[in-house]
């Protein structure tokens, strides 16, 4: 691996031992094995570097739990069966991959101070909400309409942040994947409710 490439593995190391707010820029050259003046030359600060690892170790989640699903599901199963399966991979990595989830929520409380930050993670959610759009509707990314990435994509990122944050604070009190279910067909029969609580 190039400088760069060591940078970004060390960074993320350094995001899973320490969290966003406690690494240091000694620590990371430590982690890559290179010069702390590598870390300017290469991303100008060390948030810089801080965020591109952070969305780039997102990024990784994202393709892992696709390929886990992939691996998982039944292709005779039933759409809301895979759609289960998606999540109980999900909320494993809550777990699993905690120490990424806490230096997101780091990340995201920095972000208020700083506009670069908060540009890259507006693009990554940009980015994030096409790709879970593609997953569901299984289709390129490149062909989702964004219209579907405007409503599904958004609410199902809200959705994975949400019970993110439950499984962070709460893990024994955060929903299970059978429960996501169960309170969408909950949501979907409230907005199928006529006027004066009867369902249409």
């Amino acid at each position: 691996m190039g400088n760069r490439e060591d940078l970004l593995a060390g960074a993320k190391q350094c995001l899973q031992d320490k969290g966003y707010a406690r690494t240091t820029v000694r620590d990371i050259a430590s982690a890559a094995g290179v010069s702390m003046a590598a870390i300017g030359y290469h991303f100008g600060s060390r948030e810089e570097l801080l965020n591109a690892a952070l969305l780039q170790a997102i990024d990784e989640w994202g393709v892992e739990i696709g390929r886990a699903v992939a691996g998982a599901v039944d292709p005779d199963a039933t759409s809301a069966e895979q759609y289960e399966a998606m999540w109980t991979q999900a909320i494993r990595t809550f777990d699993s991959h905690r120490s990424l989830w806490v230096a997101s929520v780091e990340a995201f409380v920095q972000a208020e101070r700083s506009p670069g930050l908060r540009r890259q993670i507006a693009a990554g959610q940009a980015e994030g909400r096409r790709g879970v759009t593609a997953g569901l509707l299984g289709t390129p990314e490149e062909a989702v309409p964004e219209a579907s990435t405007r409503t599904l994509g958004a609410v199902q990122m809200a959705l994975l942040s949400g019970v993110m944050m439950q499984s962070l604070t709460d893990p024994d009190g955060a929903p299970s994947a059978a429960e996501i279910v169960a309170g969408l067909r909950g949501l979907i029969a409230v907005l199928d409710r006529e006027p004066g609580g009867h369902e249409s």
